[in-house]
């Protein structure tokens, strides 16, 4: 199937239709600038008919059995495996990755799936002593009910389907919008996938829209109990700020500037690959990409000469061309602004090891060293192909560099002592952070999750199940009680 002119339409209540917004989301390849689809933007009317059609047939789906649940989750792993060539060319054209990208995005996805076999079945309640005869305490994890999911543009397929599955295999409704950059492969393809695997219409709706049509609806409306955002620390901000106005659950995954350290006993020649990988992979379009690499004096000369040596051997251009592995960023206007802030550090006095040219939205990488220590682009998060190379003299400045950040996600350490690695692991300020590997790493099993201006809450495993779940305490008195009066 076309998935640009077949799914370019809202997914409401089980149906598929036009929004009735006055405008339009057009839907365009980052690298040809060819138009894909445009998409009428859904209103605060439509919005509020998918959640209301989320909040209606969430409680029958909840009463599902959870053995019944599961087989939505086994067809759409195998419609995925069955697509993933279709699923491919989309992501390749929606958002410019390349074919290694979208290798690694549905095979995160895949695993994701399969994690929902086993949620579906995971949650499990609790009998616990009381302090009074004859009484017991029954603790009972149900569905919070309706679930909001606003997913970004960058991993659009597995980071939307990382909360919704996860949902509803847990027994809630879902509505998601998806970005606006994204809105298919990020959107309508996953409300496809699930009305094939036979998702009861109506429990998993999708809107496509824009703030500047519907405001804070979708985080405001009464439905959802639990906002799932993932996205930039300003917006995130927001949404904790109009959820907890509205007494709402957030999980935030926010931006990153992760710090990939070096120290003087690591293997370079390794560290080298994982600094490239960490910090290039979709073009530095990742939140847990590794911003700075931190690299000991000692071997400092030796790493830079064949960190640089690599990322210039690497591949610009296409996207759908197999030999490529750097293609375009989303959109010129990304490109622009990062261009930008290269110029603006270099011109404050960086030194350029490597840098080519920005066209459109392809941009050519860049490795910046001989940064002041309060420059501005240290502290930010770099959604490009750009990557900060800062020395430092032993562990405790390695660790204070690395902490000198107002977001915490991600990180790794190179060491040849593992035991050492771990002790500088924890003193780094950051929810996750990986010795002798890179700083982009997601497993379904384990809490993925950041401190700092890098979110709230945790997704994955037992995180997932107490973030779209509730408790609920019932006791029962066996006998009779006395009360006071």
């Amino acid at each position: 199937m076309s998935y640009f002119s077949e799914l370019a339409l809202q997914y409401i209540d089980g149906e598929w239709c036009s929004g009735s917004g006055s405008w339009d989301i057009v839907d365009v390849d980052p690298y040809t600038g060819d138009k894909l689809a445009t998409i009428t933007v859904a209103t605060v009317a439509e919005v509020d008919r998918a959640y209301r059609a989320a909040e209606r047939t969430q409680k029958q789906w909840a009463a599902t059995n959870p053995y019944t649940r599961r087989l939505v989750f086994e067809r759409a792993l195998r419609l995925v495996e069955e697509r993933e060539a279709e699923i491919t060319r989309a992501i390749m054209a929606e958002l410019g990755g390349t074919a290694l990208k979208a290798g690694f995005e549905l095979s995160l996805v895949k695993d994701m799936l399969r994690d929902c076999l086993h949620l579906s079945v995971s949650p499990e309640g609790r009998l616990l002593p009381s302090t009074a005869d004859g009484k017991e305490n029954r603790l009972y994890r149900l569905p919070v009910g309706v679930v909001g999911v606003i997913s970004p543009f960058n991993f659009p397929l597995y980071l939307s389907i990382k909360a919704v599955a996860p949902a509803l295999a847990l027994g809630n409704g879902v509505v998601l919008k998806p970005h606006q950059e994204t809105p298919v492969v990020g959107g309508t393809l996953i409300a496809k996938l699930f009305e094939d695997a036979g998702l009861p219409a109506g429990l998993f709706n999708v809107v496509v829209t824009d703030i500047a049509e519907i405001g804070d609806a979708f985080i405001e409306h009464p439905a959802p109990k639990v906002i799932s955002f993932t996205g930039s620390d300003q917006i995130g901000r927001h949404v904790a700020t109009v959820a907890a106005a509205n007494f709402k659950r957030t999980v935030l995954e926010l931006g990153g500037n992760s710090a990939l350290i070096v120290l003087d006993d690591a293997d370079v020649d390794y560290a080298v690959d994982a600094a490239v990988f960490s910090r290039f992979a979709h073009q530095g379009q990742v939140c847990m990409a590794a911003n700075r690499v931190l690299v000991d004096r000692a071997v400092e000369a030796e790493f830079t000469a064949k960190f640089v040596a690599k990322i210039a051997s690497l591949t610009v251009g296409d996207p759908k061309d197999p030999a490529t592995q750097i293609g375009p960023l989303i959109n010129t206007v990304q490109a622009d602004a990062i261009t930008a802030q290269v110029d603006q550090a270099v011109a404050a006095g960086a030194t350029a090891l490597l840098r080519g040219s920005t066209t459109g939205s392809l941009m050519d990488p860049v490795v910046l060293t001989g940064l002041a220590e309060d420059a501005p682009i240290l502290k930010r998060e770099l959604f490009g192909p750009v990557v900060l190379v800062v020395p430092f003299d032993g562990e405790d400045e390695a660790v204070r560099i690395a902490n000198d950040s107002p977001f915490g996600l991600s990180g790794a350490v190179h060491t040849a002592d593992v035991e050492r690695g771990v002790r500088v692991a924890h003193r780094i300020e950051t929810g996750m952070i990986h010795v002798n590997g890179g700083t982009i790493a997601d497993e379904p099993g384990v809490p993925f999750g950041g401190e700092k201006n890098s979110g709230i809450g945790r997704l994955n495993g037992e995180s997932t199940v107490d973030a779209f779940t509730t408790v609920k305490w019932i006791s029962v008195q066996h006998g009779r009680t006395v009360f006071p009066f």
